[in-house]
């Protein structure tokens, strides 16, 4: 692989905003989609895996409470790797690490294994993907970073509506042993998307910035002065309270509608619905939040998407028949994919392209807790009432307490401008190459027009993809 570098994700890089941009949103597109679809379509084997290993419901909703905590308690050690090795060789090792996992359970003969397999070292190759993806998708886009945010979390309802079938199709033909041997083998297509992650090279720069830059090579692996910033420190709160509640309905929704008789297919047919509606509702809800009066105020929408979400669920928790879990479904799946569009991009507007690297990472750790209690807290309610109403109202609540949270912390505490995340970084920046055209000929042997002519025209120029035999493909 050769020598590698920290990732920097330069500061004088402007993002395309298309071009390879493109190519990038792809395979970010590909990999939410197994991120976060393929906890819940793992929840078809579920009914298999109860017979045969003689669990209960909780027990084996801990396998996608572990697949989602991996993925999100992993945030800083994901943070480091990209700091210090690069977005695109993390996924490649993700994407073997993901693929290896599900391999290894096909021939599982206990719980447990399944746990450590499917579980853990699934989990964590997804997380390896899943945090990179997100990184060069921001640097890769920021007019239309809310579109892009959008179209590549519509990855995750895509891949629900494939995923849950094939699921079922491939434990009726195969079992749950053929099936977790071949989702394994359609894992390793996250080393492809890996691969489509060409970093950014700054324009050239004259000595005199050379030698800025040469100042702020050693950047903190994890970087926790975003905790100074009020804002983040809301929205972590807030996102640690919501996914108590935000993967719970998903995940026993389709074990609900076979206790109430009905068929295998007819139940899975249930999360195609959710993620069909899903697909539309994630670009829509990126458009919208877009556009110039709204992308200021996105931490609104995004409360209100999370009010929608927990209203729906308490909403669904009164459903006794099939059409009631479908109108369920149609609901849940605009809210929730408003969620999933606008949970990252206000993220990025709040802590800027420089620290999001290291702010993704501290947030999924803080959700990391409550992602690992969600469900299987759920199971064990489901386990000692035998009734689903319990589960949702539950799950309503939490996800409506973490929008008034949100919402109430950022009117009363927060004064703050999202869209100008950049700011401070960039006035700092100016300053010192302002010091340094001040030094005399001795000391600086750098031509002043020269410089002053590089600060006119940084700003105008877009970052090119990184061509050395280190990056390409």
């Amino acid at each position: 692989m050769g020598a590698v570098v920290a990732d920097d994700g330069p500061s004088g890089v402007k993002a395309p905003d298309g071009g390879w941009g493109w190519a990038v949103l792809f395979g970010c597109f590909i990999i939410t989609g197994f991120s976060y679809a393929f906890p819940k379509a793992v929840s078809v084997f579920f009914k298999e895996l109860i017979r045969e290993f003689g669990v209960g419901y909780s027990d084996t909703a801990w396998i996608s409470s572990i697949l989602l905590a991996m993925l999100y308690g992993t945030g800083p050690l994901c943070s480091v790797c990209v700091n210090r090795f690069g977005c695109r060789p993390v996924m490649l090792v993700g994407g073997l690490f993901a693929s290896v996992g599900m391999v290894i359970a096909s021939f599982c003969t206990s719980i447990v294994q399944i746990y450590l397999t499917a579980g853990v070292i699934t989990g964590l190759g997804l997380a390896l993907n899943f945090q990179p993806s997100l990184i060069m998708l921001n640097r890769y886009f920021d007019k239309r970073r809310p579109l892009a945010n959008g179209l590549s979390a519509a990855g995750s309802p895509v891949f629900l509506c494939a995923l849950s079938p094939l699921g079922q199709i491939l434990q009726h033909e195969y079992g749950w042993r053929g099936g977790f041997l071949i989702l394994g083998g359609m894992l390793l297509n996250c080393c492809v998307c890996g691969a489509l992650m060409r970093p950014l090279e700054p324009p050239k720069k004259s000595e005199a910035t050379k030698e800025l830059d040469e100042k702020k090579t050693k950047k903190k692996l994890l970087d926790f002065s975003v905790f100074k910033d009020g804002g983040f420190v809301i929205y972590t709160l807030a996102a640690s309270i919501m996914v108590l509640g935000l993967f719970v309905p998903p995940v026993f929704v389709v074990s609900y509608a076979k206790d109430l008789g009905y068929q295998d297919t007819k139940a899975a047919f249930l999360l195609t619905i959710l993620g069909f509606i899903d697909i539309f509702a994630r670009p829509i809800c990126g458009m919208v939040a877009g556009l110039k009066w709204v992308r200021p105020r996105c931490v609104y929408l995004f409360s209100f998407a999370m009010i929608f979400n927990g209203f729906t669920d308490l909403m669904g928790s009164m459903s006794v028949d099939y059409g009631g879990l479908v109108v369920f479904c149609i609901f849940f799946g605009i809210s929730y994919g408003m969620v999933g569009a606008l949970q990252f991009e206000v993220l990025m507007a709040i802590v800027g392209t420089q620290k999001f690297s290291s702010a993704i990472g501290l947030v999924l750790l803080a959700e990391a807790m409550a992602v690992l209690i969600g469900p299987p807290s759920a199971g064990k309610l489901l386990d000692a009432t035998q009734r689903y109403m319990f589960v949702f109202i539950i799950a309503g609540i939490e996800v409506t307490t973490s929008a008034l949270v949100l919402a109430l912390g950022n009117f009363f505490c927060i004064k703050k401008k999202l869209e100008e995340p950049h700011t401070k970084e960039a006035a700092a920046e100016r300053e010192e190459l302002n010091k340094s055209e001040d030094k005399t000929p001795e000391d600086a042997k750098v031509d002043s027009i020269e410089v002053e002519q590089f600060l006119k025209d940084e700003p105008e120029k877009n970052g090119e993809v990184v061509t050395n035999p280190e990056t390409c493909v």
